[in-house]
């Protein structure tokens, strides 16, 4: 199976807490990553999940890192002709603005699973379209 490789970043606290907005895009993102099983399956494809935590220290160093996804090498926003902004978070984040995306002028504050699964089919495609070895069913 020629992998799909996703990458999710979010901040975690050292209880083990994130904020609303990425555990509401967990929940879309194991979704997403079911229904992308059984759609890339036919085509030889198999999405692959990374998870990786930020502590405290880099996420205020960089805020717009957490919640950050990205789908085969590059960000979830250039496989969407996205832009990336800003907003009050909460809870775990304190007062900082944290990662939005916007598409089609609608702000995203957590991820739905329709935008990952656009996100991941338009790359899915552009690397079959690559890969010469590319048969399909």
């Amino acid at each position: 199976m020629k992998p799909l490789p996703i990458i999710w970043q979010r901040l975690v606290s050292p209880e083990g807490r994130t904020c609303e907005r990425c555990g509401a895009t967990q929940q879309e993102m194991a979704r997403a990553i079911a229904r992308l099983t059984k759609v890339l399956l036919p085509l030889g494809m198999e999405p692959t999940l990374d998870i990786k935590e930020m502590d405290e220290r880099s996420f205020k160093a960089n805020p717009s890192e957490s919640n950050r996804i990205w789908i085969a090498g590059k960000p979830m926003e250039q496989w969407l002709s996205a832009s990336v902004g800003s907003s009050p978070c909460c809870s775990v984040c304190g007062t900082s603005e944290c990662r939005t995306v916007e598409v089609e002028g609608t702000t995203f504050e957590a991820i739905p699973e329709k935008l990952l699964l656009r996100a991941a089919l338009v790359a899915a495609s552009q690397l079959l379209a690559d890969d010469p070895t590319t048969r399909l069913p």
